[in-house]
This record gives C-alpha cells, structure tokens and sequence, in this order.
C-alpha cells in the first residue's frame, strides 16, 4: 500500500500541524521566495556591495542552472507523481499495491514530471552557494516569507536546516516521493558549487 504517502493526504491525520505550515509555506514555486533567505547573508554587518553582487550573481546563476537541468531531467524520465501512482496502484506490476481513487494531495500537484524535485534543486544550489559564503564566518539567521503563507516568514539557524525543510515540504505536500528529494538537493549542490567557482569568487 502508500501508507508512506498517507502524511501528504490533503486530509491526512498523520501530518502535524506544523507540518501542514511547512507545506503550504512551500508551495510557493516561484524563485524570489529563496531571496530573503540571501538577503540574510547579505545584510550581515560589514558586508560590502561588489561582495553581495558576486552573491547575487552566483545564486542567480545557481538557480537558473538548477532550473534548466531540473526541467531537463523531468522530460527525460517523465515519472508519475504520487496522485497518479497512488490512484492507479493496481496497474504498477505489483500485486502487493491496490489503488486508491479517491487519494489526493494536500496541495494541487504541480503540472510536470515528478522526478528529481525542482525546489530540492533550487534549495540545493542557493544553499551551496551560502554555505561557500558563509564559510568559518558568523552564521545569521535565515529567514524569508511566503506568498502561499500569507506572507509570513519561517527562519532557519543553518544552511543545512533550511535545505532540508524544503525537501521535506514536499514530502508533506504529497508531490513528491523521498528518492526525488534527496537526487534533486545532490543536484543542486553540484551545480551550486560550479556557481561557487565560476562566480562567487573575486577575480585574482
């Protein structure tokens, strides 16, 4: 059965109300909401403007490469959301599964393959990029808000937590399997570190 799934039901009892906050607080797809998450950075004390340009820059480039071999990746393998496998258990080869018709997810799935996750990658490359900024330095606190949250903020004391909330999110949401998480965040901080050594760095 999906019983891994029942969490990202849109009337799961199994999802805390936290949780619930996280998911709809990462359901904003656009790229801007990761952008209070670098202003964080880029607002610390004693910051100077040619190093957040070099920031910003990275991250863009990061993210719009995310993106591209996000949406790359998706056509390629073209795999069925949770939604679909879910309602159609009993045409997946394995008689252990049955389908569920009447199964949806707490959010409205996302009009594109499932596999890899594009916010994981988005998050995985901003991420590596303020992981290489930060560096041994003072870590702020990041914080950005959402539209889908009504504008309000969630704030995270690492890198690595921040990361890891929006691929859980998805999780909550009932998009996405676990697999796709974890191979979109790994993408992600690949292409994030190429950002690192093409842009973040000041020219000698």
């Amino acid at each position: 059965m999906f019983a891994q799934w029942y969490i990202g039901g849109k009337n799961s009892t199994r999802r805390s109300t936290e949780q619930t906050d996280i998911a709809r607080f990462w359901e904003a797809a656009q790229p801007p909401i990761y952008d209070g998450v670098v202003r964080s950075v880029a607002t610390m004390p004693g910051r100077e403007v040619t190093q957040n340009a070099r920031l910003f820059a990275a991250v863009a480039q990061a993210t719009d490469d995310a993106l591209i071999a996000v949406f790359d990746a998706k056509y390629h393998y073209h795999f069925w959301r949770p939604v679909t496998a879910i309602r159609n258990g009993d045409l997946d080869g394995n008689d252990a599964t049955e389908r569920e018709p009447s199964w949806a997810p707490f959010i409205d799935t996302p009009m594109h393959p499932e596999y890899p996750c594009a916010h994981c990658i988005v998050s995985g490359a901003v991420g590596t990029v303020l992981h290489a900024e930060i560096g041994t330095g003072p870590m702020p606190t990041l914080t950005t808000p959402s539209p889908t949250a009504k504008g309000a903020a969630r704030s995270w004391t690492t890198v690595d937590d921040f990361m890891q909330e929006v691929a859980q999110a998805r999780i909550y949401a009932g998009v996405h399997y676990r697999t796709s998480t974890e191979v979109g965040t790994a993408m992600g901080k690949q292409i994030g570190a190429l950002a690192v050594t093409k842009y973040l760095r000041p020219p000698k």
